[in-house]
């Protein structure tokens, strides 16, 4: 670069010299001297020209060629324009295969752009949502996509989980899509049909509401027949005697299959019906009394139980769901809780987030939970300690439950326990849950 200004200043002295002695020979060395001065300025005038024209239309002309400091930014520009040329191959080859991936993916896939508008989309994504290219290419994509959920989930920003809803091409299709953020803004909205998951979860739940309400008719026979034998074998004297203890551990065993049966049959309720309308109130501290009253009659005395009621606070949803998690939630300390151990339940509210949050918590002091099992606690027929589960007639069924009612309620369960130490079943419920009423707190137990 310094050799081609070098250049330059020499052609300009050269130019200077030139017109000095020509406009000398006329005696007009000065005019001589404005003449050059002009001719190079046409000069520098015709290469900014030539470049102005390349830079407007690069693909039609092609950088000119020069000498000095032109030369030098032709050859720079040239390579500038030889990189990025070289950089738009690759990035179009890497563009092609993330297509052709993408094109191979079973799942729809629409890159959204900061501003919610429709930036590329997959031949899945066309039929999974009816998309047409290029007519949906800028469209928002809720305008594409009507549906409360949908909308609620974007405009909601928190995308950890997905959300289910019918497809707009055929309701009968139910679709999965989850949004992942990436870039400055961008998101990715992954659609999954998940209708062969839906019908085969809905299989197996009938599967299991069925036989559960088959068994129900011969455990009524079996136990009737057992509950008509029973008195007879008591008596000594009777030729049953001797089906004394075997008639006691029949119906013991029958009660667990009928306790079992029953749970399953409200398990599959639950993950049948719809969520809790939220514009009935429900009394809790009615609910809360009644399940105390039953958890007492099982303790019989071997624990003290006691509660913290706020009676001005109800809440919107079903009673009967919310009563499986009151009363679950207490019988599962009982049974995990040893003779002279402590159950509380507190229910109240407390500020969240700038808002009101109903909370119901239940306390024991009980074997307590090692943090690997607390993942699994709301298993189907997961327990943590199977002997003594059975032992005092648990079916391994109300944690889950529990987790479906809440579901309903659109509530968190968060538990809290170590081993040795107890455990904390606390539920956060949503604030526009919250019904109050004129009341205050008070204690029972």
């Amino acid at each position: 670069m310094r050799r081609a200004w070098l250049v330059e200043v020499r052609r300009l002295v050269l130019t200077l010299v030139v017109g000095w002695l020509s406009g000398g020979l006329f005696e007009a060395a000065h005019l001589g001297t404005a003449i050059a001065l002009l001719l190079l300025v046409g000069f520098h005038l015709l290469q900014l020209y030539r470049l102005a024209r390349w830079s407007m239309r690069p693909q039609q002309y092609e950088l000119p060629e020069s000498a000095g400091v032109w030369g030098e930014i032709f050859e720079a520009l040239y390579d500038t324009q030889r990189r990025a040329k070289k950089r738009k191959r690759k990035l179009a080859s890497i563009l092609g295969e993330f297509q052709a991936s993408t094109a191979a993916l079973p799942d729809g896939a629409i890159v959204v752009s900061p501003r919610g508008n429709i930036a590329w989309f997959n031949s899945a994504a066309q039929s999974l949502l009816g998309l047409r290219s290029p007519q949906d290419i800028g469209t928002r994509v809720n305008n594409l996509i009507r549906h409360p959920l949908f909308t609620s989930y974007v405009e909601g920003g928190e995308y950890d989980d997905d959300v289910q809803l019918p497809s707009p091409i055929d309701p009968q299709y139910t679709l999965s899509v989850r949004l992942i953020p990436y870039g400055n803004g961008q998101r990715l909205l992954i659609v999954r049909d998940v209708s062969e998951h839906k019908r085969l979860d809905r299989m197996r739940r009938d599967f299991v509401a069925n036989a559960s309400h088959e068994l129900r008719t011969p455990l009524t026979v079996l136990s009737g027949y057992i509950d008509m034998m029973r008195p007879e074998a008591e008596r000594p004297d009777n030729a049953l005697s001797a089906w004394a203890s075997p008639l006691g551990e029949m119906r013991r065993q029958l009660s667990r299959m009928e306790s079992l049966i029953g749970d399953l049959l409200k398990l599959a309720r639950l993950e049948s019906d719809t969520p809790a309308p939220r514009g009935e109130p429900v009394r809790m501290p009615d609910i809360i009394a009644d399940a105390l009253a039953q958890v007492r009659q099982l303790s019989a005395g071997a624990h003290t139980i006691t509660a913290e009621v706020d009676e001005s606070l109800d809440l919107a949803g079903r009673e009967a769901e919310l009563q499986s998690v009151v009363v679950n939630l207490l019988t599962n300390a009982v049974r995990y809780t040893p003779e002279g151990g402590r159950i509380t339940l507190d229910w109240g509210s407390a500020e969240r987030a700038g808002s009101w949050h109903p909370i119901l918590r239940v306390r024991d002091t009980g074997i307590g939970i090692d943090a690997d099992a607390i993942p699994r606690l709301t298993e189907r027929f997961y327990r943590v300690d199977v002997g003594r589960s059975r032992a005092s007639g648990g079916t391994g069924l109300g944690l889950a439950i529990v987790k479906h009612a809440l579901e309903h309620h659109e509530a968190q369960l968060e538990i809290e326990s170590a081993p040795g130490e107890g455990s904390t079943f606390a539920c956060h419920f949503p604030s526009y849950r919250l019904c109050r009423q004129e009341g205050d707190t008070r204690k029972v137990g």
